[in-house]
């Protein structure tokens, strides 16, 4: 089946990209094998020869583009990092014969399921070597970490009331020895530092070591670290280096730090869309408002699933169900209007893909979304879509196996169609 053979390259993605820092660099390891090329920000772009080009700002968000004839982008945007915790600078505590390490969290995380699991360590790391600093994107790949539940005999709380502190619950222990800087030894080890190399300062995440897998009794779900955002971002990936068109100007976007808000200078709310999407216009000597006035982005962000075990949670028919198909957003934070909505409707139609209209039920409330964050410097056209699933946030998710090879043909249809915007129509060619 084909959206098997998805799957397996989804999952191969998935066990990579361990954190932002090595998504990015899976994500360009990827383009370059599909012949892109990498341009630098701090670099003038003279007249281009190719037409596949990417840019990476500052390790942990990327913008791939193709050069066409059309007068309009096709833009994709996701995200590419994942609730977390991330290691603090002062990082071990021993105490009791336990070395623990100290963290902090990334992102909304849902403590409890975070309990029991096994971690590992990935990111980057600034080298310091003499008076220049270079940086490595690292990923120790085994499982070195366990944040420890509490046994039910030693809280009786643990099935009723159980509330978790962030200092006191979820620090993990890595080892019974009294290590000074277990981390400083590990680094050292895996990037085989010499001498005269030390480590200046680190961006270190946990994360799961657990492998992709399916279940249920056809397979009809997929269980996973990072399904939120790492599906959506792998189908447009795929879609984007997949799709064959000599004419449109397509961009593929996965930013970082949309778990804390995506205010960083590489996040959704900054200036690199824009930035880049200038740059273009500037090469192919075209006018930026017109391009920009034609143009349309599929913002992807997973979204709620009705729970098999509290269906109140959601909308009583605004629901996202598993296996359905493409999610398409209309809570009030979206960007999805009645235009965009129509747009995506007619694209799904031509790739013979399912889709379903989502709004948050009244008495709970949505997040934001990565476009609604990136239209507050372009404005654009835009729809809110992505998948349902359950466990957000978890340190396993779930979903369903056949919606995001869906996603990945819409997605394919979008970057091969040519949206031609009129004063009083909209026509998809």
């Amino acid at each position: 089946m084909k959206y098997q053979k998805f799957n397996e390259e989804l999952f191969s993605f998935i066990k990579k990209a361990t954190c932002a820092f090595t998504g990015i660099n899976t994500i360009k390891e990827i383009l370059l094998k599909n012949d892109f090329k990498e341009l630098q920000e701090n670099e003038k772009w003279d007249k281009l020869e190719e037409n596949k080009y990417f840019v990476i700002r500052n390790d942990a968000s990327i913008i791939a583009f193709t050069l066409g004839n059309n007068d309009s982008f096709n833009i994709t945007c996701t995200h590419i990092d994942t609730p977390a915790f991330m290691i603090k600078p002062k990082n071990t505590i021993y105490e009791k014969n336990y070395l623990k390490v100290n963290v902090r969290p990334y992102g909304g995380l849902l403590n409890y399921a975070w309990l029991d699991e096994p971690l590992s360590i990935a990111g980057r790391i600034i080298i310091k070597n003499n008076n220049t600093y270079y940086k490595e994107i690292v990923d120790f790949q085994k499982p070195l970490l366990c944040i420890p539940s509490v046994a039910i005999h030693q809280n009786d709380k643990a099935n009723t009331n159980l509330y978790l502190n962030n200092q006191i619950d979820m620090l993990p222990i890595i080892s019974l020895k009294d290590t000074k800087d277990p981390l400083k030894d590990l680094i050292k080890e895996n990037l085989k530092l010499k001498n005269n190399e030390e480590i200046g300062d680190y961006d270190l995440f946990l994360y799961n070591t657990t492998e992709p897998k399916y279940f249920g009794l056809e397979n009809e779900f997929i269980i996973s670290p990072r399904i939120d955002d790492l599906t959506c971002t792998f189908s447009a990936l795929k879609a984007f280096v997949e799709s064959k068109t000599n004419n449109n100007i397509n961009l593929f976007c996965a930013f970082n730090s949309e778990e804390i808000g995506s205010l960083t200078k590489e996040g959704a709310d900054s200036s690199f869309m824009m930035d880049i999407l200038r740059r273009i216009a500037d090469i192919i000597e075209k006018d930026i408002q017109i391009l920009i006035s034609n143009s349309t982005i599929l913002s992807a962000d997973n979204t709620h699933a009705t729970h098999p075990n509290h269906p109140a949670n959601s909308d009583v028919n605004n629901e996202a169900l598993l296996n359905k198909g493409i999610v398409i957003s209309k809570d009030e934070q979206s960007t999805t209007d009645s235009i965009s909505s129509s747009i995506f409707k007619g694209i799904c139609e031509k790739a013979k893909v399912p889709y379903q209209d989502f709004v948050t039920k009244n008495d709970l409330t949505s997040g934001s979304t990565l476009s609604g964050i990136s239209l507050r410097h372009v404005s654009i056209d835009s729809i809110d879509i992505g998948l349902g699933q359950l466990a957000m946030h978890g340190a396993k998710e779930i979903i369903g196996s056949l919606d995001t090879y869906y996603l990945y043909l819409a997605f394919l249809k979008f970057y091969e169609l040519n949206i031609i915007k009129e004063k009083d129509r909209i026509t998809l060619k």
